[in-house]
């Protein structure tokens, strides 16, 4: 957990704004202790991805392009659900001041991608959200 603490010192360090960008994927599974993670994904609005992309080098991923600054990783994206990235950053949870995407829609991505690593992540957060409604 010390290596997450840092990575996000390492987030808030890069002063993005608030309502330009969002956590995803491993990493707001981990602010909410239901695994760890080794990284910090953010999906990134328009905007800010112009801004970051004269400034970062651009990496392609698979049909994905990505800004890597060590253990962070800046996505274009989201792939499949690309449409709904304004969605998810506008409707984000701000969680020690950082936005967080909603977990009912990382759920709706890990579906939507549905890799082998991301089938362990459904049952992770079927199961969350069961106890949460208990």
């Amino acid at each position: 957990m010390k290596k997450f603490q840092k990575l996000f010192k390492e987030l808030k360090k890069l002063n993005l704004p608030i309502n330009q960008f969002s956590v995803f994927a491993g990493a707001s599974l981990a602010i909410l202790k239901i695994r760890e993670s080794g990284d910090i994904d953010i999906i990134v609005k328009e905007e800010l991805w112009k801004k970051l992309s004269k400034k970062y080098k651009i990496q392609k991923r698979g049909l994905s392009e990505c800004i890597d600054i060590k253990d962070i990783e800046i996505w274009h994206d989201l792939l499949p659900l690309s449409k709904d990235v304004d969605k998810y950053i506008n409707n984000s949870n701000i969680i020690d001041k950082i936005p967080f995407i909603k977990l009912k829609y990382t759920l709706q991505w890990k579906i939507a991608y549905n890799r082998e690593k991301d089938q362990n992540d459904i049952k992770l957060i079927k199961d969350y959200l069961k106890k949460k409604k208990c």
